[in-house]
């Protein structure tokens, strides 16, 4: 059971766990890839999602993944910054179990691809889907790849729309 503060607050290791646990589980997730598949390697595992190995020296969606190599130390300094920012939110909200949740896995999320970008200069992604409503959007309706840090951070953003919206409900 985490230990509780005044006012209900959940202790701050509580949240910097789960954030190390989703780094362990990404980094994890991504040895088992790299020692399993090459670069370019596709998996198939149903007509709808493949299990690969992909390099992304950029950012979600490859955003800047063909610049000259500065964006691996920009995007490095982002996470880095971001889990700061973070680090301060989480102890200057500790009532707020939600927010802590969402902001803790996009914390996590951020240090599993900093890790990446530190040990190799990419990121490794290996989860990819495919659907013909995507079509339009992405060739052969293939959604680019992506990993469990990715997975993170999207789960933590929902998350906190969702807190946002609560609260705002609850001010009603």
């Amino acid at each position: 059971m985490a230990a509780r503060g005044k006012n209900g607050a959940v202790s701050p290791w509580l949240w910097f766990g789960l954030a190390a646990a989703v780094v362990l589980a990404d980094q994890f997730s991504k040895t088992l890839i790299v020692g399993w598949l090459q670069y370019g390697d596709v998996r198939p595992v149903t007509d709808f999602f493949s299990v690969v190995r992909a390099h992304n020296k950029g950012a979600a969606f490859s955003f800047l993944s063909d610049a000259s190599g500065w964006q691996r130390w920009f995007f490095t300094a982002m996470g880095l910054g971001a889990s700061g920012a973070i680090v301060w939110m989480i102890r200057s909200h500790p009532t707020q179990k939600l927010f802590c949740f969402a902001v803790a896995l996009i914390m996590g999320g951020a240090l599993g691809n900093v890790v990446d970008r530190l040990l190799h200069g990419y990121v490794v992604d290996f989860l990819q889907f495919r659907f013909r409503v995507l079509e339009p959007l992405f060739q052969g309706g293939y959604f680019p790849a992506f990993n469990l840090a990715d997975s993170a951070i999207t789960l933590g953003a929902i998350c906190l729309v969702i807190d946002e919206l609560l609260r705002v409900r609850r001010e009603r």
